[in-house]
């Protein structure tokens, strides 16, 4: 069974499994600080708890729980290695907390697998004059692929060359229904 946990600050829910839901609403701690209904989205996108509390000694100590981090750290603690140490989303939802979408990756995936910057809307695609250059970036050196004419064309072999290159760990462009190009 799926649980949906609506966010505080947004018309956003954050999906988490059955026994996970479970966890997080009998744990002590978590109920003490009540953080199945203190999520909120973060800037980032994922959900996140965090409050300020006083000191004894009068000073403040701010607490920071990204959800998807604790699930991960909790259930999935076996696949953490010295290398793949960061928790991300397999379909790059952060508010899909489900164990089947969530894993253990290195530094190197998550920046493949970032929102691309690039104006064309493709990660490693840019337009020079009429045309589009399709580059790769393996082992920090950049790899030209081609001049295509559409950005579609570019985004399509970066996939390939990204698929022959890094498999599954690889970023994929999602292709959009090509416009109409005017002759």
């Amino acid at each position: 069974m799926l649980y949906k946990i609506k966010l505080k600050n947004s018309d956003d829910f954050v999906l988490v499994d059955d026994f996970v839901y479970e966890w997080l609403t009998s744990d002590p701690y978590f109920k003490q600080i009540d953080l199945v209904n203190n999520l909120r989205k973060h800037s980032t996108g994922c959900a996140v708890f965090q409050k300020t509390w006083r000191t004894a000694s009068g000073s403040y100590k701010t607490e920071t729980l990204y959800l998807h981090k604790v699930i991960a750290e909790k259930y999935l603690s076996h696949l953490k290695t010295k290398k793949e140490k960061l928790v991300g989303a397999r379909n790059n939802n952060k508010l899909d907390c489900r164990i089947d979408n969530l894993m253990f990756r290195s530094r190197a995936v998550a920046s493949r697998q970032r929102k691309t910057t690039s104006k064309t809307g493709y990660t490693g695609v840019y337009r020079e004059h009429s045309r589009y250059r399709a580059v790769i970036s393996i082992n920090g050196k950049s790899h030209h692929l081609g001049m295509f004419d559409t950005p579609e064309e570019a985004a399509l072999a970066y996939n390939a060359k990204s698929k022959e290159v890094f498999g599954d760990k690889g970023k994929i462009n999602i292709i959009k229904p090509s416009r109409q190009r005017s002759k």
